[in-house]
């Protein structure tokens, strides 16, 4: 959930960082199990179709997170990311023929191939610069797409795309079995987000984007630690592209349009920046507040979301999740003075840790 503070100068290697305690550890396991519990049961609860579409914009909102609330860069250009997964896996399952999990790891490497010049130069500059800088890129993207007709087939897209797996035709055929043939893949990508986070690196990361002048000054290359940080969300973007092309069995321009990037932030935002999972609740409640106003014939989806976006950022700064960690910190200093109030004899640490990610 929030991430750690910077330690203080006199460390110089974030990987002596103490290990997590074995309360923390235990309450990491129950998030865990209960997150993966619930991404199980959500076909039998909806239409497993929206089911696999909460999955894989819940994969890419936590990619975002990663740049975004571990790193202090607002990206506007991840749909390139996304866009260009979706049509080389589209490709690759189209015209090779492979199984599915091999088309969308072939687009998720061309989508970090395409991160490597990008994030190269955007991360030369931060801020609102950084921002419009991928947004630049992104719809340089976009332009190339929807030029390039005889691969992506601009507006009519790329329709048919298959399902292929090993000749399982429950699989191949029907949405509900595929669901759980790809959320295997969903929760790789979760875990590698996660597992970044909690690497050294990714305190190197957080240290970035607390205070990089002193990380720079530890001896930390810090462009190059942005540029790989850059390189894997943009990774696991494009394994959520990926897996959203498959599903839908088509690709289209709204993949690498500059909306899509931003409905991911407001995804991130909603559900908590600097959480990692603040992002899959997000997306879960877009993905269908979207689905049952589109089933209701609304036609003012965005202005909808437009709301919830400026509700959350007035009242909720922190998004869904990281305000529960707020009042959960709360609760347990309230506990803590309580016990205290009553005398001595009871140990506890006086500044209560935030619940871990």
């Amino acid at each position: 959930m929030n991430s750690a503070p910077l330690p203080s100068a006199g460390i110089t290697d974030f990987s002596a960082i103490a290990a997590p305690s074995r309360a923390a550890i235990i309450r990491r396991s129950i998030f865990a199990a209960v997150g993966v519990f619930a991404m199980l049961v959500l076909p039998w609860i909806i239409y497993p179709p929206v089911a696999m579409d909460i999955a894989a914009w819940a994969l890419f909102a936590i990619s975002v997170d990663l740049l975004l609330g571990f790193g202090g860069l607002l990206s506007f250009g991840h749909a390139a990311f996304w866009g260009t997964s979706a049509y080389v896996t589209g490709y690759v399952a189209i015209h090779l023929g492979v199984p599915f999990p091999v088309a969308i790891l072939i687009g998720a490497l061309g989508a970090m191939v395409l991160a490597v010049p990008i994030g190269a130069l955007s991360v030369r500059s931060s801020g609102i610069y950084f921002a419009m800088v991928t947004l630049a890129f992104a719809q340089m993207v976009f332009f190339i797409t929807n030029q390039w007709s005889d691969v992506t087939g601009r507006e009519n897209g790329l329709q048919g795309v298959p399902k292929t797996f090993f000749g399982i035709d429950a699989i191949e055929s029907e949405a509900f079995y595929f669901y759980y043939a790809a959320i295997g893949i969903i929760f790789i990508g979760a875990f590698i987000a996660w597992r970044i986070v909690h690497s050294p690196f990714g305190r190197v990361l957080v240290g970035i984007r607390d205070n990089p002048s002193r990380v720079r000054a530890l001896g930390y290359d810090v462009e190059r630690y942005k540029l790989i940080a850059f390189v894997l969300s943009a990774g696991l973007a494009g394994i959520a592209g990926g897996v959203f092309a498959i599903s839908h069995g088509f690709v289209s321009l709204q993949e690498v349009d500059w909306t899509t990037s931003g409905k991911v932030v407001l995804m991130t935002v909603l559900g908590g920046m600097g959480t990692l999972w603040g992002g899959a609740i997000g997306a879960a409640i877009i993905v269908l507040l979207e689905d049952n106003l589109a089933s209701s014939g609304f036609q003012g989806i965005g202005l909808i979301t437009g709301v919830i976006f400026i509700g959350c950022v007035l009242l909720f700064r922190k998004g869904i999740w990281g305000t529960a960690d707020a009042f959960i910190v709360r609760l347990r200093a309230g506990a803590w003075f309580s016990r205290r109030a009553k005398g001595p004899g009871v140990h506890v640490d006086a500044d209560p840790a935030p619940p871990d990610v």
